[in-house]
């Protein structure tokens, strides 16, 4: 299906030269003279290769039908990460390099959106955020101000990130997949 450059977004799949790639990010450029451009960095699906291109806004470009459809994280072994279909109870592994810097966030039994193009995984969609515990953290100093004064903290998936003074160890705080950063105590 042909779509023109200046609609596609991050996580859609093209299909340029027989060879699907995935978008990792879309710009559109109107510079102040001459015609406006979508700047697309796509990383190829088959290798992995990461690449940059540049369309005017209208261009075409075929976009190759990928199904997205709801998976539940089972587990993780040499094959690579394991999904299942709660409606079909079918199977799928995903290799690593497809599930990238987001690895740390699969949590078991946690549901994805999957990405497929004639059965086989392309690209992967966790939920925005996630609740993960503190395991550990620095003392509040006293005297800090009330100003935005984070300090460090260890999560219990290994990723560190900034919390604000008030939060202890062993308190369960709500984390951005995106970018690991704190958004709020959890609720639970």
């Amino acid at each position: 299906m042909k779509v023109i450059a200046s609609s596609l977004r991050k996580g859609n799949v093209v299909d340029i030269d027989g060879r699907l790639y995935v978008v990792l990010t879309a710009q559109n450029i109107h510079p102040g003279k001459g015609t406006p451009v979508t700047q697309l960095d796509m990383r190829r699906i088959s290798d992995g290769v990461k690449v940059s291109e540049r369309y005017r806004t209208t261009e075409q470009v075929e976009r190759a039908f990928v199904e997205d459809r709801e998976y539940t994280y089972l587990y993780e072994d040499g094959e690579g990460f394991h999904f299942m279909n709660p409606e079909s109870y079918e199977q799928v592994a995903v290799p690593e390099d497809i599930i990238g810097d987001q690895k740390p966030y699969l949590q078991e039994g946690m549901a994805v959106m999957l990405s497929t193009h004639n059965g086989v995984p392309i690209a992967i969609e966790l939920p925005a955020r996630v609740t993960l515990e503190i395991v550990e953290t620095e003392p509040v100093v006293k005297g800090q101000t009330a100003s935005s004064s984070y300090k460090p903290a260890m999560l219990s998936n290994g990723v560190r990130t900034m919390v604000p003074p008030h939060i202890q160890a062993g308190t369960r705080v709500v984390i951005m997949t995106e970018d690991g950063s704190y958004v709020e105590r959890a609720k639970d």
